[in-house]
């Protein structure tokens, strides 16, 4: 439904005040429903889900609004973690089996680059401001891309076995040493490792709750979860779990879903309230009886 919908589906405009504010109310209101349905207005939304398959060398992509496979994108071999980048135009898929990451354009769902990393890669996470962290498992570091230009720009020397990576929302990195049994914390301003934080056995991926306050690390051979507080980089917790934990998420705060405007939508929504507002200025002064002329 568009802007013409908006404007000409309503019934001849009265006369009278009252029923004018009606009519200009039902139109108004076709107006906001058309700019929801516009393109932007669901601002940020992710169309797709990206599925790393490490039997067959390849990525599912799935269209969320139907839950389909809409296609499937051949990469490296054994492909393993896939991370989107902040704007969402590229997913990153880790490649154990042939050392590289392959670089899939969202747009189109093809792959648009190859990165080599180093040996054995497997977990992936980008920063807030585009750079892509890949633990790589087998050469013991982490390699750093700049999704600008899909080019390794730093490798960093991590503990022993680099297996998960988390990021929290100001931009710290947190790696999880399956071998060494800690957590690498690495400063993404200087790219150098600043911390090194003992948990329990086997760390593998882990997860960063909605404030960043804290790192949950699940540690399969303890069977336990470690939690690490982000302002000082020590372990405040260690929770009794299940056996062998391996994956972990947070969910996020009970916040209400709020609807978000493109700029264009919110242009024209500010411009059917100005509409509003005249008509209703007009409308006022019309009904008003006239004045008495006045006696000379």
């Amino acid at each position: 439904m568009g802007l013409r919908k908006a404007i000409t589906d309503r019934e001849p405009v009265p006369s009278s005040g009252a029923p004018l504010g009606g009519c200009v109310r039902i139109g108004i209101l076709y107006l906001v429903f058309s700019i929801y349905q516009m393109p932007g207005a669901a601002a940020h939304a992710a169309p797709f889900a990206y599925v790393a398959n490490a039997g067959s060398d390849d990525v599912s992509v799935i269209d969320i609004a139907t839950n389909t496979v809409l296609t499937t994108v051949t990469v490296g071999v054994s492909p393993e973690q896939v991370a989107v980048s902040p704007k969402g135009h590229f997913a990153y898929v880790t490649n154990p089996g042939s050392d590289n990451v392959s670089v899939i354009a969202t747009a189109s769902n093809t792959v648009v680059a190859t990165i080599l990393v180093g040996t054995g890669p497997a977990g992936i996470a980008a920063t807030p401001n585009g750079a892509v962290y890949v633990a790589n498992s087998g050469s013991n570091n982490v390699s750093v891309i700049d999704t600008a230009t899909n080019t390794v720009t730093a490798t960093i020397v991590v503990d022993s076995g680099p297996a998960g990576v988390a990021i929290t929302p100001n931009g710290a990195v947190y790696v999880a040493n399956f071998v060494a049994n800690n957590v690498s914390v690495i400063d993404t301003a200087t790219n150098t490792v600043i911390a090194t934080i003992l948990v329990g056995q086997r760390p593998d991926f882990l997860a960063v709750s909605l404030n960043g306050a804290s790192v949950f690390v699940p540690n399969q051979n303890s069977n336990t979860v470690s939690v690490i507080d982000t302002a000082t980089n020590t372990v405040t917790a260690t929770i009794s779990v299940g056996v062998s934990p391996t994956g972990i998420a947070t969910t996020p705060a009970d916040i209400p879903s709020i609807p978000t405007l493109s700029a264009g939508a919110l242009v024209l929504l500010l411009a059917a309230m100005a509409a509003v507002l005249a008509l209703r200025i007009v409308t006022r002064q019309a009904s008003r009886p006239p004045r008495p002329p006045r006696a000379i």
